[in-house]
């Protein structure tokens, strides 16, 4: 299973950006897939999740109510989105999306990654 994280760039602060993981080789079929991100110095942290039905979702109390995760079914491929407003300079990091199959939101229980886009928040 591959993930490929992209949609990251440099937006001012109260912008809006949309990130997009691409799943393929597989399915993630009963896992989660979620979204964490790290800034320099500072550990992996969760930002939400949402499960593979796409009927449940959960996110980390910084980005509710402006964050939205979303998934969405094309040939051959599901594409987890992340729709990020009202974006913060705290907000700078390297998102990275990932398959788990737990509820945690440590990310070392998540067992499948992608690599990290940036995003960067100017003030």
């Amino acid at each position: 299973v591959q993930l490929q994280a992209s949609g990251g760039g440099l937006v001012q602060a109260g912008g809006s950006l949309r990130l997009s993981c691409a799943v393929s080789g597989g399915t993630l079929s009963n896992y989660f897939t979620g979204w964490f991100r790290q800034a320099p110095g500072k550990e992996r942290e969760f930002v939400a999740r949402i499960s593979w039905s796409g009927g449940s979702t959960y996110y980390a109390d910084s980005v509710k109510g402006r964050f939205t995760i979303s998934r969405g079914n094309a040939k051959n491929t599901v594409t987890v989105y992340l729709q990020m407003n009202s974006l913060k300079p705290e907000d700078t990091a390297v998102y990275y999306c990932a398959g788990g199959k737990s509820i945690s939101t440590w990310f070392r229980s998540y067992d499948y990654w992608g690599q990290g886009t940036q995003v960067t928040v100017s003030s």
